[in-house]
């Protein structure tokens, strides 16, 4: 009996040295997963299918997102986002996950929690909850189809998703309203310390013989949704430390104050040394065009300010090749 078992055994080997690879182990063989296509064919179609599938079941929220991209300025720059987090994936081409790429079952466990929400916003009337649950759905099916590697990889475009979504109503007009107010009372301060004769009554300035209302369109709201869009943006990208990060966040609103107080006191100012149709012109036409650019520029030169005032330094330790090797000090 020993002797056939020792036969066997040397016969495995030189199998074995033949092949030029050892034979496999009963654990790699159990430990072994079952193959997956992972072609380039089946993840585009996989794609396809999964985003037709997204599109379909989001259908009524799609479009009545849409119509309030439309009918409301605050939410126009929804048209952008998904170009926009296009441009993050593509940026971020030389860093996709080529090793590891496949399905993860952990994906079913965001769109489970998706699904769970769609479910809760129907069954309370929720509307605006349906919507944020659409980025969790596509973060899932991403997950899902590609596995953490490439999940991971795309989270940047991903959350940035989000700011399509337009604002529940509470939140909005919790923010709305306090703009609103601060706006006008910055305003009319900006306005008297320029020489002219304004009251702040409420939401109205009186501006010598004329009436400035300061409505809700003209809060703020805009401003500080696109330059947070904009500030999120470098967030994600800079190398900055994290509370240099959450600086910039929190800039976003004091920016965004300033750029619409800038909107009143031109508005004013065009009132009462121009007309009353160059104020109306530059307020309800140019202002919603130039303000997100003022807004960014300074933003930009906040953005500066903290670059110099907080500069990486880089430390250098002391070395023989720098400062030579010195000879010892006499006694």
């Amino acid at each position: 009996m020993k002797k056939k078992k020792q036969d066997k055994l040397s016969m495995k080997a030189k199998a074995s040295s033949h092949s030029g690879r050892a034979a496999p182990s009963d654990s790699s063989l159990s430990s072994a997963s079952p193959s997956l296509p992972s072609s380039p064919l089946w993840y585009g179609l996989s794609g396809a299918l999964a985003l037709a599938a997204i599109v379909w079941a989001y259908w009524p929220t799609l479009t009545e997102m849409v119509h309030k991209w439309e009918s409301q300025p605050d939410y126009s720059h929804g048209y952008l986002v998904i170009p926009i987090a296009l441009v993050f994936l593509w940026s971020r081409r030389s860093s996709f996950p080529t090793e590891n790429v496949g399905a993860s079952w952990w994906g079913l466990g965001l769109l489970a929690a998706a699904v769970g929400l769609r479910v809760l916003a129907g069954r309370f009337y929720l509307l605006p909850l349906d919507g944020w649950t659409l980025p969790l759905t596509v973060a899932g099916v991403v997950w899902l189809l590609y596995g953490t590697p490439v999940a991971k990889w795309s989270w940047p475009a991903l959350v940035f998703l989000w700011f399509m979504v337009p604002i529940p109503f509470s939140a909005e007009r919790w923010l709305r309203v306090p703009l609103q107010a601060i706006a006008t009372k910055l305003g009319t301060a900006v306005l008297m310390m320029l020489g002219q004769p304004a009251i702040a009554e409420g939401n109205v300035i009186l501006l010598g013989d004329h009436t400035l209302f300061v409505e809700e369109a003209c809060s703020g709201m805009r401003i500080f949704v696109g330059i947070f869009a904009l500030a999120f943006a470098f967030v994600l990208f800079s190398r900055w430390s994290y509370w240099q990060k959450a600086l910039v966040l929190l800039a976003t609103l004091p920016v965004a104050i300033v750029a619409n107080v800038t909107r009143i006191v031109v508005t004013g100012l065009l009132y009462q040394h121009v007309s009353s149709d160059a104020g109306q012109k530059f307020s309800h036409d140019i202002a919603g065009f130039v303000m997100i650019p003022l807004a960014a520029v300074l933003l930009w030169l906040f953005l500066i300010y903290l670059d110099r005032l907080f500069p990486q330094v880089e430390e250098l330790r002391p070395t023989g090749k720098i400062f030579g090797n010195a000879p010892p000090a006499a006694n």
